[in-house]
Parts: C-alpha cells; sequence; structure tokens
C-alpha cells in the first residue's frame, strides 16, 4: 500500500518519540544520568569496581554510572564550566547509591574478617566501629540522588598512573606517591580514608593539600552543596532529596 511521504515521516517522529520516552522514564523520581547533563565530568565510579574499601562491586551497582536528581546534575554542570576555566574538572567516585548498597555495606562491616587490602581504608579504626562512628550508615543520603562523592582533577597534569595489583601500597592516610593511586589532585588522603587526616579540617595535612580541599568546598558551596565534615569528598544539596531508593544503576543507553 503506497503511503503520504509526509505519513511516513511523522510515523518515523512518533516512534522516535515513543523510544526517547521510555529511555527518559527508565530512571524514577527525576533522576538522571550525569552524562546526559555534562559529559565533560569525569566519572569514576568506585563502588561499582573492586577499587573500594570493600574490594568488589556493592549490589546494586550494575554500572559505573553517576546518577543523581536533575536538580544536582545542573549545579554541578555549573560548578564543572567554573572550574573548566582553571583547567580542572570534577570527578565523581560516588553518586546515587542503591539502599541495598548501604545495606551491603553493613553487613561486610560485620562479616568479622579484616584483610590487609581493607586496612589500607581503615588505618587506626576497626571496620565494626565504622557504623557506630558514622561512616558507614543503614540509610545515606546517596540513596536520595541529593549527596556525592567526588574530587578534583587537574587537566594539566599526568594522571595516567594505574594501580599495580602485585604492588604493595601504603594506608590511605600515606603520601600521595605511597598510596593507591587516585589520578586526582592530592588532597591528603584517599578516597573513602575512615581517618581523621580525612576530616576536611585536619589539621595534619600540608598547606598544598589544604588549599586544594578549601578549593573545591568553596566552588561545590557556590552551587548550594554542603560538604560533611568528616569527609572531605561528600557533599550533599539540601531540600534536593527526599525518599530513599533502591533501583540499581543500570548502564546507560
Amino acid at each position: 500500500m503506497w503511503e503520504h511521504p509526509l505519513k511516513i515521516i511523522l510515523i518515523v517522529l512518533l516512534a522516535a518519540m515513543t523510544i526517547s520516552a521510555a529511555h527518559a522514564q527508565s530512571l524514577p523520581g527525576g533522576f538522571v544520568y550525569l552524562r546526559d547533563i555534562d559529559p565533560t565530568i569525569i566519572q569514576d565510579i568506585r563502588y561499582a569496581t573492586s577499587n573500594n574499601f570493600v574490594g568488589r562491586p556493592l549490589a546494586g551497582y550494575n554500572a559505573g554510572e553517576c546518577v543523581v536528581k536533575r536538580e544536582v546534575g545542573l549545579r554541578l554542570k555549573v560548578v564543572q564550566q567554573e572550574l573548566a576555566a582553571q583547567n580542572l574538572s570534577l570527578k565523581m567516585l560516588d553518586c546515587y547509591r542503591p539502599a541495598r548498597a548501604s545495606v551491603d555495606m553493613v553487613r561486610w562491616s560485620q562479616n568479622g574478617r579484616e584483610t590487609a587490602a581493607e586496612r589500607r581504608y581503615n588505618p587506626t579504626i576497626p571496620k565494626t566501629e565504622l557504623f557506630r562512628l558514622g561512616y558507614i550508615a543503614s540509610r545515606s543520603q546517596h540513596s536520595t540522588g541529593a549527596a556525592l562523592d567526588l574530587t578534583l582533577v587537574d587537566l594539566k597534569a599526568d594522571i595516567s598512573t594505574k594501580i599495580d595489583p602485585s604492588k604493595m601500597y601504603a594506608d590511605c592516610t600515606a603520601a600521595a606517591e605511597a598510596r593507591l593511586p587516585e589520578g586526582s589532585v592530592d588532597m591528603g588522603t584517599g578516597y573513602d580514608c575512615t581517618d581523621v587526616k580525612g576530616h576536611t579540617a585536619a589539621p595534619s595535612i600540608n598547606p598544598d593539600q589544604r588549599a586544594w580541599r578549601k578549593r573545591l568546598v568553596a566552588a561545590m558551596a557556590r552551587q548550594g552543596f554542603v560538604n560533611y565534615s568528616k569527609e572531605w569528598w561528600h557533599f550533599s544539596l539540601p531540600g534536593a532529596g527526599g525518599a530513599a531508593y533502591d533501583f540499581p544503576i543500570q548502564p546507560r543507553h
């Protein structure tokens, strides 16, 4: 049967709109993939890999994608634009966290085992104490889509160093050249370092490290993000959260 060309075009457009809507609805509650807001922001979602304090991907992290509430993503885009003018970039380490991942963390902290690799992240605090001291929570702000873990990358620096599985790295409080490579500026500790040195205002870090932390906090604060004092890498956007979610992070299409 012959179809008018205009009718064919309309059918194709309608199909494309239907597919687009299906993709847009794949994330609930106003969530978006950060790459759809700003693909220039570097992502290294640690809990989708074995490069984290648990040593394996966490439950619900089926893809290394930063998922956030739309308002959060739009504000991060503004931060990134400001940093880009200084040859810097944000680097996302964790964004939305499925509630099941928080439960996974709590179970890990209570499993009765503690390996040398795990101690790199917790050099002075037993893992059984992490929940009581507020480093691990059964309900995380991350599950609302309004909390983030991130750092800064100097775009002029060489960040190509990869993790050597055969190397015995020092703990997260050691000098940058001795601990696990972060691919970012030297903030004084590695990411997820449960130690007083990881506190944002820790007095034990050097002036350059302190300057980087202040620079990150200031850049985020200009867009309304608040830092958590025990973790220089953790920020949240007041009022943008709400209910906690438990949908898994899937690959972006």
